[in-house]
């Protein structure tokens, strides 16, 4: 007995909850609506975005790093170098113009850190396979 009445509790629960969304749902259109129509509203800044999109591969970037095996280390970083020789190519882009300013300083400053990154790798890489070689 005691089962059929929290089963209808929950029930109850369930449907009132049920409303309360489709309640904000209406309420978040209708709001979106009247900002869009007003034409005060442009959507997110470029930073907003940025800053999101920063954060969520931060917290990817952790939760797959953490997860790896110690048997795949040895492949990870040989991808994590290869990342680097991409972040290289488009530090390079930036750091070409013959002006110097700001964004030509960050690019050569990213190319620097990005090929110690590359050739610090292969050198761990390298010393890390050697162990696995038989001794003569």
């Amino acid at each position: 007995m005691a089962d059929d009445k929290f089963q209808d509790q929950a029930r109850d629960v369930a449907d009132k909850a049920q409303e309360l969304i489709e309640s904000v749902e209406a309420l978040v259109s209708e709001g979106t609506q009247l900002l869009v129509s007003s034409g005060d509203y442009t959507g997110p800044s470029a930073l907003v975005i940025g800053l999101t999109v920063f954060v969520l591969a931060v917290f990817v970037g952790y939760h797959v790093v953490w997860r790896v095996t110690p048997a795949l280390h040895s492949p990870l970083m040989a991808v994590t170098n290869a990342i680097s020789s991409v972040i290289i190519v488009g530090a390079l882009i930036a750091a070409g113009p013959a002006d110097v300013g700001f964004s030509e300083i960050m690019g050569f400053l990213a190319v620097t850190l990005a090929a110690v990154n590359i050739f610090g790798g292969f050198i761990v890489s390298q010393r890390m396979l050697s162990m696995f070689k038989k001794k003569k």
